[in-house]
């Protein structure tokens, strides 16, 4: 257990006992001082350290934890997470690609892959006709066999057929749709919002029903502006921290 050092922060404004404690532990968490995997002592040593009941120093820990800085596990006491994982919302990046580029081994299992109709909203999004057929697939993703992402994807069934034929638990969807279909993906319309996990999510996932998601909706569109994929993913909010390039100060 490594040692946590009491309040050092001299504060000009007041403010609450609980937020200077949590900008305390933020402080050596942020200097390695607190390093991930490290175990904090218990809340009794806590509030004996910081001078103040356990209550405080509950706050303290739960706000940290909303943070994603904190983990509680039953029974063995809170630990310092993992940094999170960055990941550019203003670039298309296949989740595979891009996380084995940072080091992590992914992995994918496939939950659902069949044919349904679309409805009005994904029709109008695939510019197709109301109840055409669609292939709805969605995979739970891995990192270094931990879940941590689920995708739920939309294409159009008529143009890709068959695609039940290859193994989407082992390969990039974009992958396939260039190499067996010849069709590559451009761009994409991509938006983010922060979600609460529904329990379906949760239980996937390894979370707690309503922790913090990030939510990435998308549509993929080829060369020539056509519609390929309508994606709808939710990332795990304690592992991911989304980034984007800022442009220059609009005149």
């Amino acid at each position: 257990m490594p040692p946590v050092k009491p309040l050092t922060r001299k504060l000009a404004t007041p403010m609450p006992l609980y937020s200077q404690i949590a900008a305390n532990l933020l402080d050596q968490i942020e200097a390695g001082e607190l390093a991930p995997g490290d175990r904090l002592p218990p809340e009794r040593e806590l509030s004996k350290m910081f001078g103040v009941n356990r209550v405080t120093v509950r706050r303290a820990l739960r706000f940290l934890e909303s943070q994603g800085l904190l983990s509680r596990r039953q029974g063995a006491g809170t630990y310092i997470t993992e940094p999170k994982i960055e990941r550019h919302a203003d670039r298309l990046v296949p989740f595979t690609h891009g996380m084995q580029r940072r080091g992590f081994k992914p992995g994918a299992r496939v939950i659902v892959l069949e044919t349904r109709p679309a409805d009005t909203h994904l029709a109008q999004e695939l510019q197709l006709t109301v109840s055409a057929s669609v292939y709805h697939i969605e995979r739970l993703r891995f990192l270094n066999e931990e879940p941590a992402m689920l995708e739920c994807l939309t294409v159009p069934a008529q143009r890709f057929p068959a695609l039940e034929r290859f193994d989407l638990g082992a390969r990039s969807l974009y992958e396939i749709l260039k190499t067996e279909y010849g069709v590559s993906v451009a761009q994409a319309r991509q938006s983010l919002e922060a979600v609460s996990a529904s329990e379906y999510e949760a239980a996937l996932l390894q979370i707690e029903p309503r922790a913090p998601l990030m939510l990435e909706r998308r549509l993929a569109f080829d060369p020539a502006g056509v519609p390929v994929e309508h994606g709808r993913d939710v990332y795990r909010g304690d592992r991911f921290r989304f980034v984007t390039e800022t442009a220059p100060l609009e005149a």
